[in-house]
């Protein structure tokens, strides 16, 4: 987004970013355009328009995307991090884990499910994915070497593509049970795993699964069944002593209120390219505290995503863990962004630059594969 000033503020979402797009130029470019881009509070309440103010769908990614560029701006104009302006840091760095992705995961948008795990990769310098599938032991010594302390990992996957997410057999339950039980036996409870479910289950063998992974003293386990019926996630968080989280999906903070009057969950996950940006998860993150629900932020997005997580972590007292891909940001996301969020010995900062304190790379818009589209006066 660019003011008359000369200010550029960036913003970002991920799945489907056409449809919201879409939403940008045709709903709320006309509107923001020649007003005061400060007034976030009221920009925000009025981008997203009569349809899709709640759930994750284009109008709220959109609406995310706008936000999160509006406060880049408000810090440009303000010479502040966005930390600040959210209230100052109460921590100068926050301890993050590693979503264990390779290089090449997500990015291939034709193909669907395991088929989109990257593993015909040809080869990065972190590709995870492969690694806990076949050498998880190695993996966690690798994150642990580096200072990371914790990993999330999907192995149930196939299993679930097999039967539809129906029921799993006891031996696939037991081969993807085999990652955990190399990562215990190599290291531990020096290092804390969670496990990612990516709603592929119903909600009975959602609850076998997570009693199975019980034993090994998971983190969380994320995502046990489709997020479209809160009683059903309710019901798989108390039918077992593994901590469930979710919420990565979910947009806009009626949503999540939902979430948090169940009373049973362990974590509630945000991603502020998709829930309503960092004005919605701000709020999102507060009223959570009420209920004394921690928060994590999610990126497995992008490096903006990741950015505007991070200063939100710094902010929010019952933040404790942010996540990032470690394949990623070794990766593409130097390619797009400069200035990434330094990370040292497993925990992530921001620096004091205004806003989000990083810019696009100069060549980006020059790049074959990319797409512009403008809305001007």
């Amino acid at each position: 987004m660019h003011t008359d000033e000369g200010l550029i503020g960036l913003g970002e979402t991920f799945l489907g970013p056409g449809a919201a797009e879409a939403h940008i130029h045709e709903h709320i470019a006309p509107y923001l355009l020649d007003q005061d881009p400060g007034r976030i509070d009221l920009h925000h309440a009025n981008a997203i328009g009569y349809l899709g103010f709640t759930g994750s769908g284009a109008e709220m990614r959109g609406c995310s995307a706008v936000d999160i560029a509006l406060w880049d701006l408000l810090g440009q104009t303000a010479g502040l991090p966005i930390h600040q302006l959210l209230g100052g840091k109460v921590r100068d760095q926050i301890r993050v884990y590693n979503t264990c992705a390779g290089t090449r995961y997500t990015q291939d948008h034709t193909r669907v499910g395991t088929g989109n795990f990257g593993l015909d990769s040809d080869g990065g310098r972190y590709e995870d994915l492969a690694a806990f599938l076949n050498h998880a032991d190695e993996l966690a010594h690798s994150l642990l070497e580096m200072g990371i302390t914790g990993m999330k990992i999907w192995p149930f996957d196939y299993a679930a593509e097999a039967t539809d997410g129906q029921a799993i057999s006891a031996a696939d339950l037991d081969k993807a049970l085999e990652p955990f039980r190399k990562i215990r036996d190599a290291v531990g409870d020096r290092i804390d795993v969670m496990a990612e479910l990516h709603s592929l289950w119903n909600r009975p063998t959602a609850v076998q699964i997570c009693r199975a992974l019980e034993r090994f003293d998971p983190m969380w386990i994320e995502d046990p069944v489709v997020m479209d019926h809160l009683h059903s996630i309710e019901e798989v968080a108390r039918a077992t002593a593994a901590p469930i989280a979710v919420g990565e999906t979910r947009g806009s903070r009626a949503d999540f209120r939902y979430l948090l009057e169940m009373d049973a969950l362990a974590l509630i996950i945000l991603d502020l390219t998709w829930c309503g940006g960092i004005s919605e998860g701000h709020k999102i993150a507060a009223m959570a505290e009420a209920w004394h629900v921690p928060v994590a932020f999610h990126d497995c997005t992008g490096p903006v995503a990741l950015t505007a997580s991070t200063h939100l972590a710094l902010n929010a007292r019952n933040c404790h863990i942010q996540e990032f891909v470690r394949a990623y940001y070794y990766g593409w996301y130097s390619e797009l962004a400069t200035d990434l969020p330094p990370i040292e010995n497993g925990s992530i900062r921001t620096t004091d630059a205004p806003g989000l304190g990083l810019q696009l790379q100069p060549d980006v818009l020059k790049r074959a594969d990319c797409q512009i589209r403008s809305s001007r006066l």
